[in-house]
């Protein structure tokens, strides 16, 4: 199986052809969704799920730290936006500041218990921590409304200066949810392709060698934990600002156990573009397959386990392998012609 460490770094620029492919359908996307049959706020949807699947893969995928409890840190940052715009005040900026304040202040003080683990160890103390996180939303009847969740939590306005946007509809949402994505992209790259990224190649591999070559393990991987859940957090913030509420639904460990399949399914193991892909092959998955049949969880479950056993470097791991196979191929193709056409 293939890992991350084989497909050579591109250094630190994103603007790479997969960065421009990407770009360029997340900005057309309201031009094309609602003419192929979708609609608006599915590309709101996506986009918010890309962002925590990118942040989420900084731990599954770099550093090689299973977290099955992350949905607490989507939760956290949807519940703090929601509090902040219904007990302090009505502002953009605010909120996303609280949302990820409140999901880095969350993933400092877990990271602080479990960044000693490893493996299942480290996987079991993550499902405890979120279920203690998912438990404390539904009992907080005051602060989160319980199972009812926070509603009403309004959309505010994009303000920049003396320039005022109305977010209200999805379509201006849409917009500023791209762009915002688009910013984290270029960072995640930049950082996954500085030395810090290969240092968290490196633990992945062998964290006994990396301690022993002089890289304080156990702060890194703390510091990764706590940066994952901030884009968890921000993730959260967006959401909630789409739905207009929160819900401890998306604290649950189903919703934890989602991103680690997307993940999975699009190859975040392989790929800094693994978990895109795994977002929307899920999304495809249950608008599409879901119009067919109420059973399509059963399809994209078999897809999964089917991913797992014969491919599990995953969907970009398939298409690495594809391309380099094909290069040869072409290359021979060309040098045979060449050597006819020479007879």
């Amino acid at each position: 199986m293939i890992s991350l460490s084989d497909i050579p770094a591109r250094g630190g620029s994103p603007f790479t052809p997969a960065f421009g492919v990407f770009a360029l359908a997340l900005l057309t996307a309201p031009f094309w969704l609602e003419p192929i049959g979708l609609y608006q706020y599915l590309g709101i949807e996506i986009a918010i799920w890309v962002l925590f699947a990118l942040g989420f893969n900084l731990l599954f995928g770099y550093i090689g730290l299973h977290s099955f409890g992350h949905g607490a840190y989507l939760g956290i940052g949807a519940y703090a936006f929601g509090l902040f715009q219904q007990n302090v005040e009505v502002s953009l900026w605010g909120g996303l500041a609280a949302a990820i304040g409140a999901a880095t202040l969350a993933g400092a003080l877990v990271g602080c218990f479990v960044s000693h683990r490893r493996g299942i160890y480290f996987a079991l103390m993550t499902i405890a921590f979120g279920q203690v996180f998912w438990f404390a939303a539904i009992k907080l009847h005051g602060a989160t409304g319980g199972e009812d969740g926070l509603l009403g939590i309004p959309r505010p306005d994009l303000t920049v200066g003396p320039w005022q946007v109305d977010l209200s509809t999805n379509a201006a949402l849409y917009w500023f949810v791209a762009v915002i994505l688009l910013i984290c992209i270029v960072a995640m790259w930049r950082l996954v392709n500085a030395p810090f990224g290969r240092v968290l190649q490196a633990i992945r591999q062998n964290e006994t060698r990396a301690r022993f070559v002089g890289y304080n393990v156990w702060l890194i991987k703390w510091l990764t934990f706590i940066l994952s859940a901030a884009f968890a957090g921000l993730a959260g913030g967006l959401f909630a600002m789409a739905q207009e509420s929160a819900y401890p639904d998306v604290m649950s460990l189903h919703q934890s156990g989602l991103i680690v399949m997307m993940v999975l399914v699009g190859g975040g193991l392989v790929s800094f573009w693994g978990p895109v892909l795994g977002v929307l092959i899920y999304f495809v998955a249950r608008d599409i397959i879901g119009g067919l049949t109420e059973a399509w969880l059963l399809w994209f479950g078999l897809m999964f386990m089917i991913m797992v056993m014969l491919r599990p470097e995953g969907m970009a791991g398939l298409l690495h392998v594809l391309r380099q196979r094909a290069v040869p191929a072409g290359r021979r193709f060309f040098a045979s012609a060449a050597r006819t056409e020479q007879a």
